[in-house]
């Protein structure tokens, strides 16, 4: 798996959750074919990759997401800063 597959996976997902309806109601199951294993192996790395990047204090607050494009709009909105401070950053990236 490569570095843009694997940014793939995070923002567009792999494959949804398989799920049955019974009685109108609907359960999910484990994959049954190669693809939905693969699928969901894909999604697994990408969440830990995601979870590994983050400080040790953080990690407990968003261990509860259950796919990797949730868990990165979340760290996005978490981390993403104020308008002033996002200039301040380009100001010194650019001496």
């Amino acid at each position: 798996m490569t570095y843009s597959a694997l940014w793939e996976v995070i923002l567009n997902g792999d494959s949804p959750p398989p799920t049955r309806s019974v009685n109108g109601v609907e359960t999910l199951y484990p994959p049954t074919t190669v693809e939905e294993k693969l699928a969901r192996k894909n999604e697994l790395k990408a969440k830990g990759t995601l979870l590994m990047a983050l400080p040790n204090e953080h990690q407990l607050k968003f261990n509860s997401y259950k796919t990797a494009k949730s868990l990165m709009e979340a760290i996005e909105k978490r981390f993403e800063g104020n308008k002033e401070s996002k200039k301040v950053q380009k100001t010194l990236l650019k001496q």
